[in-house]
């Protein structure tokens, strides 16, 4: 099974800035290219920080001229540091969060929700700037069709399977919800398949209507004897 990953849904044609970009054409750039954010690369190419909406705002808040309180100004030192910045590398968040091409989608989606962040640069091996994946796009590989998700589930779940007096397990999606229908001869065996229909790529959920003769998870020794659940 091919698990999608960064690469497959990257956008390739990616807006970035030099580190001496001005504050104002920053401005201009997210306005224009309706993007919330831009990588900043070296003259190496080479990402070494993000502008975001949030790190320019820094500037439009200062010109409030409200003095922070007490007892949060050493959390917004830096904040205020931006707040006077004029280029790109004196506004930007760094040092960035980024991304191999590599790297699954559940992996890239842990990395965002852990680093509390809405994209991350992608990388080559030197850490050239290649794309950038944002949120939106991790949520693409759930425009698959059902047509697609039912053929994979066929593909990499059926085979092998040990199925009662020849009947063939059912297999259907609507929606992206994979419902699976038939008997096999081991409760290990309906396990796996549905672990299996479960982790192909735009699979929302699996309704398991698989029954089975005979309940091989506790036998001790058995070359199909599993946990239940365990796929």
């Amino acid at each position: 099974m091919k698990l999608w990953c960064v690469d497959d849904v990257m956008t390739r044609d990616v807006v970035s800035v030099g580190e001496d970009t001005p504050y104002r054409e920053l401005v201009d750039l997210l306005i224009s290219r309706r993007v919330s954010a831009v990588p900043v690369v070296d003259r190496h190419d080479r990402v070494t920080g993000v502008v975001s909406e949030a790190d320019l705002l820094h500037k439009v808040e200062a010109a409030g001229g409200v003095s922070p309180r007490i007892f949060d100004a050493w959390r917004r030192r830096g904040d205020r540091a931006k707040a006077g910045g004029r280029t790109a590398a004196e506004v930007m968040t760094s040092p960035v969060v980024s991304a191999d091409g590599s790297l699954s989608l559940a992996a890239a989606a842990r990395r965002m929700q852990r680093e509390r962040v809405k994209r991350l640069p992608v990388v080559d091996h030197q850490g050239h700037l290649i794309g950038i994946v944002t949120r939106s796009d991790l949520l693409k590989v759930h425009r698959r069709s059902d047509t697609e998700i039912c053929r994979d589930v066929v593909a990499e779940a059926l085979p092998g399977a040990s199925v009662t007096d020849g009947t063939a397990v059912r297999v259907t999606c609507v929606d992206g919800v994979v419902s699976l229908a038939g008997r096999v001869h081991f409760r290990s065996a309906a396990a796996r398949l549905a672990g299996t229909a479960r982790r192909v790529p735009g699979v929302v959920d699996v309704a398991d209507g698989l029954t089975f003769d005979i309940d091989d998870s506790m036998i001790n020794g058995s070359e199909r004897g599993t946990p239940f659940g365990v796929a």
